[in-house]
Formats: C-alpha cells, sequence, structure tokens
C-alpha cells in the first residue's frame, strides 16, 4: 500500500519562477490495484509518480509505503526503488549496457544475486514482456521502439517489483505495437499481481484497461475513481484539456437524439450491444 499525505513540490523554490508543481496530494494506492494517471501536460502527472519511487524528494508532506515513510533517515530508499519500479516514458534513459540480456540483469545484479540467478530472473523477465530470444544479445540501442520498451520493462520486472510505474508506455508506437505493451502489462498485472500506475493520454485504452482513474490539474487530484464514474464528467474534463473515450461521446449523441441508452458504459462490447438495442 502507498499513502500520500499532504503532498507538495514546487519547481523553482525561492526563486521567482517558483511554481507549485504537486498541491497537496492526498490519496491511497492500494495493493494490487491498476490505475491509470490522466491529465493534460503540465498537471503534474510524471512529477508525482516519480516521488512514488523516491526519484524526487517532496518539499512537504509523506508517502508511506506499507506504513513507512520513505523520507525517514533509515529508510532503505534504494531497497524501496526495487520494490517500486519506473519505466520512463523514453526508454533510452534507462537503456544502456552492451546487450539486452546485460541490460535486464543490471538491477538483479545490484541486488546481490549470484550469476546463474541473475541469467534466471533475466531470462524470465524477457519472457514475460514477449522479448525473442533473438533479440537478448542484441545492442538495446539497436531494437525498434517497441522492443526498447519492452526490454525496459524487463529491466524493471527482473528486480521483482511489487509495484511497477509506467510513464506514457505506448507513447510513439503504432496501434498494434500499443495494444501489445498494454496487453502483456495487464497480463503481468492479473498472473503476478502487481500493483500497476500507468500515465496515459489515451482515453480509449485507459477505459479498456484501468480499474482506477486519478486525474491530475494544475498539481492537484482533480477526481479519482473507477473509469466509468470518471468520464461521466467528459464535459468537466474537456475543460481541462482532456477528453472522454469515443463511445462515451457516441452514447451521449444518442442520448441527445433521445435514445434510451445507458450512457455510462465504456467497455466496447457493452456500448455495441446497447448500440444493437438501438437498432431492433
Amino acid at each position: 500500500m502507498i499513502e500520500v499525505k499532504n503532498l507538495e513540490y514546487l519547481y523553482g523554490p525561492g526563486t521567482a519562477f517558483e511554481t507549485k508543481a504537486l498541491d497537496n496530494i492526498n490519496l491511497t494506492i492500494n495493493d494490487g490495484e491498476f490505475i491509470a494517471i490522466i491529465g493534460h501536460t503540465g498537471s503534474g502527472k510524471s512529477t508525482f509518480i516519480q516521488h512514488l519511487n523516491g526519484l524526487l524528494k517532496a518539499h512537504s508532506g509523506q508517502i508511506l509505503y506499507n506504513g513507512k515513510n520513505i523520507y525517514d533517515e533509515d529508510y532503505d530508499i534504494t531497497a524501496h526503488r526495487c520494490k517500486v519500479g519506473l519505466v520512463f516514458q523514453y526508454p533510452e534513459y534507462q537503456l544502456f549496457e552492451t546487450d539486452v540480456l546485460t541490460d535486464v540483469g543490471f538491477g538483479p545484479k545490484n541486488q546481490g544475486l549470484s550469476k546463474e540467478e541473475i541469467e534466471k530472473v533475466s531470462i524470465k523477465a524477457l519472457e514475460d514482456v514477449g522479448m525473442d530470444e533473438k533479440y537478448y544479445k542484441k545492442s538495446p540501442f539497436m531494437l525498434s521502439g517497441g522492443q526498447k520498451k519492452r526490454a525496459a520493462i524487463a529491466g524493471i520486472l527482473a528486480m521483482n517489483p511489487e509495484v511497477l510505474i509506467l510513464d506514457e508506455p505506448t507513447a510513439g508506437l503504432d496501434p498494434k505495437g500499443r495494444d501489445r505493451i498494454l496487453e502483456k502489462v495487464s497480463e503481468l498485472h492479473k498472473e503476478r499481481g502487481i500493483t500497476v500506475i500507468w500515465v496515459s493520454h489515451s482515453m480509449d485504452d485507459v477505459a479498456r484497461f484501468a480499474e482506477r482513474i486519478i486525474v491530475m490539474n494544475e498539481g492537484k487530484v482533480a477526481y479519482d475513481g473507477e473509469p466509468k464514474e470518471v468520464f461521466k464528467n467528459y464535459i468537466e474534463l474537456e475543460k481541462m484539456g482532456l477528453s472522454a473515450p469515443q463511445v462515451t461521446y457516441i452514447l451521449n449523441d444518442l442520448k441527445n437524439k433521445g435514445f434510451d441508452v445507458d450512457d455510462s458504459l465504456i467497455d466496447v462490447e457493452e456500448v455495441a450491444d446497447e448500440i444493437y438495442k438501438c437498432l431492433i
């Protein structure tokens, strides 16, 4: 469990450019949740998730991981980053070794695992993200965008995290590559029971995969709830520079034209059934 209490963070503190990036954030992330964090550019999403694994330190407030304050002097922040793994939007930021297998094994190596254990957990992590064996000895910089993201995710999974944080993991990918990454993450969530915290700009993907949505706006939490409850507020979301899934607009258009439809639905198959009822 991650508890965030009265979290505040400033950019340029004490200068003429001081900006409050996070403003009194309070929320709890329960074990095993699949959460999407959405918000327009500059809303505080990336800044927030970098606090969760200790890359950034708040100017005030607390972050408790399983009841322990990560800002306490005796707290092992290095071990924390193994438990709460962060995959950056641009995988190049965390890929650096000579070949993929060595890169994925970097974290386990620093955890003190033996050479045999490192290879075992690294191969398992690469298999989990669907990376073909033919890429194991290739330079990570010779991979496609989608394969780089798989390698970056595998590097975090190899450390056996309890929480997986993904910052725009599908940015720059084609639709097929995007679906493959998200389906793999969803499988890992279900099979390993990993808590997933996922930053995304795609409302259709969020509606498809997330169990809970946190909407950030101007450094604050604007909405926090189940997808269908959050997307009911699509007009307010538009004012924040966001949108809703396409199916939300379709159902609302039908309702405005007099059709008796459930405009809270976001599952594509359920929406298709609802539309079909209007045609018979």
